[in-house]
């Protein structure tokens, strides 16, 4: 599988940290055994195991991140599907009455 690495910017690729390359070349060495278990499951993935894993990506991601510095987070066997976890940010209404 081609790296989602490969579809960015060059001067952002270069940005990606290689634990992150290797948590996701890790992934897909090991992704046909997780299918059975974690498929349609949002998972963390670092040093050859899931160390996180549900069905909401932002959770899964936090959590993820709490037990590793760079894991691969990817929704098992949907990986094909393009998936933007959006921020959005509001301003403090300050005529808002307290």
């Amino acid at each position: 599988m081609k790296s989602l690495a490969a579809g960015l910017p060059s001067d952002i690729a270069r940005r990606i940290h290689p634990d992150w390359r290797k948590n996701e070349a890790g992934y897909w060495a090991v992704r046909d055994q997780l299918l059975g278990q974690y498929r349609n499951q949002w998972i963390g993935f670092s040093d050859g195991v899931v160390i996180a894993s549900g069905t909401r990506p932002v959770v899964v991601f936090h959590a993820a991140h709490q037990v590793a510095e760079h894991p691969y987070v990817i929704c098992v066997g949907r990986e094909n599907e393009p998936f933007r976890i959006r921020r959005v940010n509001f301003a403090y209404d300050a005529s808002y009455p307290a």
